[in-house]
């Protein structure tokens, strides 16, 4: 069975920095891109960064500069570092392994692909 499973959220001050972690089995890079996504209450399923599996990346125009995507193959595991944070990056944190369906504008939507259950992150000012 595939399973994605994210670790590293938690609540932090304005300016502190964050390491989520996203583990893999079951399938492997080679199988999609890797995405974060996440999700503030009451607002829709914002794409953070996404690694294609060449290793190429893209990154929001809001987190770009202080978001950094990588990725462990032996471990089959990503990671994203967050620094200078700010209060508007306070949202559930997912990561997804695309496998070409929709995303439809809902984290956590199964057409899109495999998703981890998802991790806090929580900026004060």
């Amino acid at each position: 069975a595939v399973q994605v499973f994210e670790s590293g959220g938690g609540s932090v001050q304005a300016g502190g920095s964050l390491k989520l972690s996203c583990t893999i089995s079951g399938i492997t890079f080679d199988d999609g891109d890797m995405h974060w996504f996440r999700q503030a209450p009451g607002n829709k399923c914002e794409l953070v960064s996404r690694m294609r599996s060449d290793g190429t990346i893209v990154y929001a125009d809001n987190v770009k500069g202080r978001f950094t995507m990588s990725r462990d193959n032996a471990k089959l595991t990503v990671l994203l570092q967050m620094n200078n944070l700010i209060p508007e990056d306070t949202a559930v944190y997912y990561c997804a392994l695309e496998r070409g369906g929709t995303l439809g504008g809902r984290c956590l939507n199964p057409a899109f692909g495999f998703w981890g259950q998802g991790t806090q992150v929580t900026v004060s000012s």
